[in-house]
Order: C-alpha cells, then sequence, then structure tokens
C-alpha cells in the first residue's frame, strides 16, 4: 500500500529558508569564484559588452525583476513558490555581494560595504526564515528576546571587529590581486 504524498503548503517561513540557503550558497560562491578567476586559476568567465565588464550585480538585478514580476502576475503557489523563492535568493545574493559598487562606481569588488550588506540582508531573511511568528509572540519571549538580542550584539561587534582585522590583513593584497587581472 503506497502512502499519500503529504502536501505541506508553503508559508513564508519555509518560503524565507529556500531563500536564505539561495542566498548564502550563492554569495560563497560568487566570492570563490572571483578570487579564483583573479587569482588565474580558473579561467575568466567574466561576461564583457566590447570593454565594458558586466558585473555580476547586473544579472541580479535583471533577476529581481523577472522573479518580482513572475510573483506578481503568476501568483506561484507549492513547488513554484518554492523555486521562485530560491531564485530570489540567488538574485539577492548577486545583487548585494557588489553593494559597494552601487554606492562606489567603479570601487574595488572587495569593498567591506559589500560584506556588511550582506550580512544584513542574510540577518533579515533569517529573521523571517527562523522568527516566531507575532502571533505565538507571547510576554514570557520578551526575556529571550532581549537576550537573543544581546548576544547577537555582542556577536555582531565581534564580527565586525573580526572583518576589520581580517580585511587590514588581506585587503591590501586582494585589491592588487584585481589590480593586476583587470584587462
Amino acid at each position: 500500500m503506497k502512502k499519500a504524498a503529504i502536501h505541506r503548503p508553503e508559508t513564508a517561513h519555509r518560503l524565507a529558508r529556500r531563500a536564505l540557503f539561495g542566498f548564502i550558497l550563492t554569495f560563497l560562491v560568487a566570492r570563490a569564484d572571483v578570487f579564483l578567476i583573479m587569482s588565474h586559476q580558473i579561467p575568466n568567465g567574466y561576461f564583457f559588452l566590447g570593454q565594458t565588464h558586466v558585473h555580476h550585480l547586473n544579472y541580479g538585478i535583471f533577476l529581481l525583476s523577472a522573479v518580482a514580476g513572475f510573483s506578481i502576475f503568476r501568483r506561484p503557489a507549492g513547488r513554484a513558490a518554492e523555486i521562485t523563492a530560491l531564485l530570489y535568493g540567488f538574485a539577492m545574493a548577486l545583487t548585494f555581494d557588489e553593494f559597494g559598487m552601487w554606492l562606489h562606481l567603479g570601487g574595488s569588488y572587495w569593498q567591506r560595504v559589500s560584506v556588511d550588506a550582506v550580512i544584513v540582508v542574510a540577518a533579515l531573511i533569517g529573521l523571517v526564515a527562523f522568527a516566531r511568528s507575532i502571533e505565538r509572540f507571547e510576554s514570557r519571549h520578551a526575556w529571550a528576546f532581549a537576550a537573543l538580542a544581546l548576544i547577537l550584539g555582542f556577536f555582531t561587534y565581534a564580527l565586525f571587529s573580526a572583518g576589520d582585522r581580517i580585511g587590514a590583513m588581506i585587503g591590501p593584497e586582494l585589491e592588487q590581486l584585481e589590480i593586476s587581472s583587470s584587462p
């Protein structure tokens, strides 16, 4: 006797988990890919229009536009909603990985502000993915929330401090690598 497949309706939490997975995975792969290309470990896979390097934030912007249009006009459900959430995370990572270039056009790919933006976006998606819904939030949770906020504040400070130290150590090498790999 075959068991009937259990259909679990997509919820904001489940879809946000898919988006977070796509976001983190894409960010890590994009950073590794850029590093490997710049260090000449893999062939240059960059797309050029004439002499202009088309950065992957542009792919993210176009994909975000397509995902938004699909979400609005088709209202995906079930498996289509899960794939749409995954593509949303993918597009957000491509876009925010180069957030520093939004602020400083022509700036280095290795700008610290890009990593900071990725951390903030991942945290926001993570809150949607794993936070209890507001309806289920009770007054006794306020103390746990306050403790968690303090702990997260400490770890955020530690993460940014560590990032500054790591950036000071390897930042100049990464920027030199970027300069030497420019066409």
